[in-house]
């Protein structure tokens, strides 16, 4: 009875891990778990009185269905100040976390025999995506030995006269990888003269460690227009629980396309989460999202230099995220059956690469104590020394 779109779905490979892991430690096992992708930091406290003033205000009714005036206007800002994006508050919607931004523009651009191209490794959502929309998915494919990033030359290979949309993502999940201002030129150069749009996920934007974070709709007016930018607050503000995402572009009927299925979807987000995000864009929890990159930092310091000292397993430093993409080839390349038996053997929950279209690799995350990591990769060690 089911239909054939939901039958199409598979399920988060992430949720799967983490879901496995939470059963193991219910069960008394020592688990430490380096699977989500989420920040270990409470939310900023200026960010959780702002909502806490919206509950004792009685601002709890429905809002506009894209979000209240005041936070469009505060994201709107937000894009001029700190990336040089001019988009007026009609040409932003606000969604529950940009994981419903991308359904919604999927939906609405998406038919069958679409195209989408999409980098490889990619978040496990994205292809889902776009196979529940009817389109099909065109993987370009990457390793370490190029830092994870498309060329130009793979681009212009990939695109076909069906193509409708590139996604980019930067930095990325899982790898981490950041694309420089001169790399998204020569993107750009490629797209010159076709009708291909670019979703860029940017949702890792403030938390960069090496090399500068450049919106991908900065580079130039032709990206800016074919581009729609994709942000949130779940990873930079720690905000993952109260959903809150958002897109902007100039395309005032995709707008309106995605702005009219939300209507019959969700309708607008939380209002308490609204004006709770305000402070997170107008620069008041600066100072927060600054620790947690420093942190952040240190932790992928530590952590790389202490995996790369197995001759079994490598990584290379990550540019921004919080997430390592470890390559183990050497010990296998079947990076589902390391990763649970990693679990079942060690205690220690990773996400096996071939969720993210590339085999032969493990994704770790560091958003958690750095006494934690240090055991976790010493039980990783001991794993792969005695790996049969």
């Amino acid at each position: 009875m089911l239909t054939k779109r939901v039958n199409s779905l598979n399920e988060s490979m992430t949720i799967a891990i983490s879901t496995l892991a939470g059963e193991l430690k219910a069960g008394g096992r020592d688990v430490l778990a380096f699977s989500a992708g989420e920040p270990d930091f409470n939310t900023p406290e200026v960010i959780k009185q702002a909502g806490i003033k919206a509950i004792q205000d009685g601002y709890t009714k429905y809002t506009a269905v894209p979000g209240n005036p005041e936070l469009l206007e505060a994201i709107s800002k937000k894009l001029k100040r700190d990336n040089n994006l001019e988009y007026k508050p009609s040409q932003i919607i606000v969604s529950n976390g940009a994981k419903q931004s991308l359904f919604n523009l999927f939906q609405v651009m998406i038919e069958e025999s679409d195209e989408v191209i999409i980098p490889a490794p990619y978040w496990v959502t994205y292809p889902e995506l776009v196979t529940y929309s009817g389109g099909k998915n065109v993987f370009i494919e990457t390793d370490d030995t190029t830092n994870f990033k498309i060329t130009p030359e793979q681009l212009k290979e990939s695109i076909t006269d069906r193509t409708k949309l590139l996604i980019l993502t930067t930095p990325s999940n899982p790898t981490g990888a950041l694309y420089s201002k001169e790399e998204l030129e020569a993107i750009g150069e490629v797209l010159k003269g076709t009708n291909i749009k670019v979703a860029s996920d940017e949702m890792y934007e403030k938390l960069v460690y090496d090399g500068k974070f450049n919106a991908v709709a900065s580079v130039s007016e032709d990206m800016f227009q074919r581009t729609i930018t994709i942000n949130g607050l779940s990873k930079s503000v720690a905000m993952t629980g109260w959903r809150m995402g958002y897109l902007a572009t100039p395309d005032d009927e995709l707008i309106s396309a995605m702005k009219k299925l939300q209507s019959q979807s969700t309708s607008n987000i939380c209002s308490i989460t609204q004006k709770a995000s305000i402070p997170a864009l107008d620069g008041s929890a600066d100072e927060d999202i600054e620790m947690m990159r420093k942190v952040f930092k240190a932790r992928r310091d530590m952590a790389v230099e202490l995996i790369n000292q197995s001759d079994k397993i490598s990584v290379i430093k990550p540019d921004g995220a919080f997430y390592l993409f470890i390559n183990i080839k050497k010990v296998t390349s079947n990076s589902m059956e390391f990763a649970t038996k990693l679990l079942e053997k060690e205690g220690v929950a990773v996400v096996p690469g071939i969720g993210f279209g590339s085999e032969g690799y493990i994704r770790f995350s560091f958003a958690t104590d750095e006494e934690s990591i240090k055991e976790g990769i010493k039980r990783l060690h001991k794993f792969v020394e005695q790996y049969k």
